[in-house]
Formats: structure tokens, C-alpha cells, sequence
């Protein structure tokens, strides 16, 4: 299985844990809500689909015709027309797709921090438990500084081959690094706010131990609007 394809029907299964869709609802919603499948077609997705259901992680279901209300005058169609047209198939979650899904999620290995992979992970943060959500942004972090060091080097290194618009490109590059690692150190940050609160706090702590997924811990509020995206090829 590609990188790619993994991240894909990681992506699919989180999205129909949230509701059973069709075929289109889903590619809407990797559309739109994932940046990463901003350019994918039916022809990559329907596939994947097939895979999750022959693993028995989803199941299909017929999904009801809209009615459309009865046509008059010259320009009715004929009853016929919507007697032959065919169901959506909608797809559901099963509960050892629900299982699998909970076990992608729990997963903190190098995968989950590199650039698509961490956008998918980091869209369905609500669902994952706290102490996962700090490991993978943690290694994030540790990967983006990494890939800042050896920026640095590089440039250091040719700044004086470089035509203007190279070493500028360059620089543009590792701004985006650098506001990455900010915008991380502030979730960091907001993380363990919120559980140094819950510990501190008799009444929060037996309330938010009982339900460990979904917290958002406390999102940084933001000054602007520069806050990356995830999605974001910084490589």
C-alpha cells in the first residue's frame, strides 16, 4: 500500500465515523475539508472504497431517490425516467471499521508527523486522545526544527551562488518552517494548559477522565491570520 493510499482511507474512515455518505458527500468533503485531496477524482477514491469494504471496515447500503414532485404541461418526463434511475450507494462504518480507525489514530510513529500525513491526522485531532495528539505534535516540531537546521546549513553553505531571486526563494522557505514551529509551540503550549488545569482542578479532573477523545485542550487564539496550514508542502 502507498503513503498516499494509506492517508486516503484513513482519511475516508475518519469522515464516515462521523456519518454514513456517498460517494460524492465524501469526495466534497476530502475536497474541502482536507487540503491534501484538493486534486483527486472518483477514479482514486471508489477503489479505496472498494478495499475498506472487502476488509469489512464498511459496508454498503442503497441511499434513497429524491422525489421530484410531479411534472404538468408539455414539458413533463415521463414517470418511467425515475424508475430507472439507481440508489446512491451510501457507505457506513462498521464497528471493526470503527476499531481500525481508533487504532490508526493511537499510532505516534514517524509517519504521523511527515507533511500529508500530519494534515490528515491533525483534521481529526477532536477525535484523538490528548497524550497522542502532544506525541505527534511534539515529533512534528522535532521534525520541522531538523528540516530548519539543515535549511540553514544549505544556505549558509551556497548564499554566495545564489542569484537574488534563488536566495529569496530560499528565505521564503524557511519563514514558512519558522512560522510553522511558532504556530506548533503554541498548540504545545495550549496542551498542556488545559491538562495542568484539568489537574489542578478535583471537579474537571473526574469529569475529563471519563472521556479522553474529542478534547481540544484549548486552541491558541490568534493575533492574524498567518497561521499555516497543516496541508502546507514545506518539505
Amino acid at each position: 500500500m502507498s503513503r498516499r493510499s494509506g492517508i486516503l482511507e484513513f482519511a475516508v474512515l475518519g469522515l464516515l465515523r462521523e456519518s454514513p455518505m456517498h460517494g460524492y458527500e465524501l469526495r466534497k468533503r476530502l475536497n474541502t475539508s482536507l487540503g491534501i485531496f484538493r486534486a483527486f477524482s472518483y477514479g482514486t477514491l471508489y477503489p479505496c472504497l472498494k478495499t475498506l469494504v472487502a476488509n469489512g471496515w464498511l459496508i454498503e447500503e442503497p441511499g434513497s431517490i429524491p422525489v421530484a414532485p410531479p411534472a404538468t404541461g408539455r414539458g413533463a418526463a415521463p414517470s418511467s425516467s425515475l424508475a430507472g434511475r439507481r440508489a446512491k450507494i451510501v457507505y457506513r462504518l462498521t464497528a471493526e471499521g470503527k476499531e481500525h480507525f481508533e487504532e490508526l489514530l493511537s499510532h505516534t510513529g514517524p509517519d504521523s508527523w511527515e507533511d500529508e500525513h500530519f494534515a490528515a491526522r491533525f483534521a481529526f485531532f477532536g477525535q484523538t486522545e490528548r497524550e497522542v495528539r502532544m506525541r505527534v505534535l511534539e515529533g512534528r516540531r522535532s521534525r520541522l526544527e531538523e528540516r530548519l537546521e539543515k535549511m540553514r546549513a544549505s544556505l549558509a553553505r551556497t548564499r554566495e551562488r545564489l542569484d537574488d531571486y534563488t536566495l529569496e526563494l530560499q528565505r521564503h522557505g524557511m519563514e514558512s518552517v519558522e512560522r510553522e514551529v511558532r504556530w506548533l509551540n503554541e498548540l504545545i503550549e495550549s496542551e498542556r494548559s488545559g491538562r495542568d488545569r484539568r489537574r489542578s482542578s478535583p471537579e474537571g479532573s473526574s469529569r475529563q477522565d471519563t472521556d479522553t477523545s474529542g478534547e481540544t485542550g484549548g486552541l491558541p487564539r490568534h493575533r492574524d491570520d498567518t497561521r499555516p496550514d497543516p496541508s502546507d508542502d514545506t518539505k
